[in-house]
């Protein structure tokens, strides 16, 4: 995908009917479905059924099974409660009658109270002077740079650095995004592609204390559970500073933990997600993934 508009019909949901949702598949030569596009559909599938005056403050979906590029995605979506101001919504994924995708989500009426935010880690290097992310990635696998600029290209993804040395909360890295074309002025579309954004990079946070980094072929990586709280308007068609960090590797699982900035340091979002990273010689014999 080239343009945000690309994107934007992803989500476009076919709707079959109160609470089912079909989404497709871009042009790709993925065989994964990649997590990011499933989180952003969920999000989209469960936003039909929401009241138009709410929005999401929060949302957790975990990966049960690999999806296929192969074939649609059914969202069914469980009306789980409306209440005052807050509203709650649970949407399954299925592919081949099987769950690939479960997201518990949380939606509520805008409303003033406390306010503070925290700040980007150390102020970053501004993107006109920062390589595209395809470039750096390049540098390691040309194989890479040659995926990431076919299939995430809607996205205008640039490498402001890393730590080379852990701090208190782990390797960090940052990286800014935007969407390549603007975009309504819908919140709800900016989340659901924000949603989208998060998965990119956030787990390779987890890689960069060793030598086998993100990139490398010998590396098996997915997305296991990926959490979000969305906390003020981001636009996305503006840039957006991607501020992440890994405090923990263990059991062949990175955890990583990312704040999302407007181009002004004001705090829009935060995303945690854990996922598998394990060596292609290492899997289980068990059989199990």
């Amino acid at each position: 995908m080239q343009h945000i508009s690309e994107v934007l019909a992803l989500l476009a949901l076919d709707r079959r009917d109160e609470t089912t949702f079909v989404g497709e598949h871009p042009e790709t030569e993925l065989q994964r479905t990649f997590g990011g596009q499933v989180m952003a559909q969920a999000l989209a599938a469960v936003y039909e059924t929401v009241p138009a005056d709410r929005v999401a403050h929060s949302l957790k979906g975990y990966f049960l099974r690999p999806g296929s590029t192969a074939a649609p995605i059914t969202y069914r979506v469980a009306l789980t409660r409306d209440g005052g101001s807050f509203t709650t919504r649970r949407v399954t994924a299925f592919q081949f009658d099987r769950e690939i995708f479960v997201m518990s989500a949380s939606f509520k009426l805008p409303e003033v109270g406390l306010d503070h935010a925290a700040v980007p880690h150390k102020p970053p290097t501004p993107p006109d002077q920062c390589p595209s992310l395809a470039e750096v990635l390049g540098e390691r696998s040309p194989r890479t740079k040659e995926v990431w600029e076919k299939e995430w290209a809607a996205l205008d993804t640039r490498f402001v650095g890393y730590s080379h040395r852990e701090h208190a909360d782990g390797m960090r890295m940052q990286v800014w995004l935007k969407s390549v074309g603007e975009m309504p002025d819908d919140q709800r579309l900016h989340q659901m592609v924000l949603a989208y954004a998060s998965d990119l990079t956030l787990l390779a946070v987890s890689t960069l204390p060793h030598p086998e980094a993100f990139g490398s072929p010998r590396l098996q990586m997915a997305t296991i559970d990926h959490s979000m709280w969305f906390h003020r308007p981001l636009r996305v068609d503006e840039w957006v500073l991607y501020d992440q960090s890994s405090p923990n590797a263990a059991n062949a699982l990175g955890l990583s933990f990312g704040k999302l900035f407007d181009a002004d340091g004001v705090l829009g979002a935060h995303a945690v997600q854990e996922g598998l990273i394990r060596m292609a010689d290492e899997r289980p014999r068990t059989g199990l993934v």
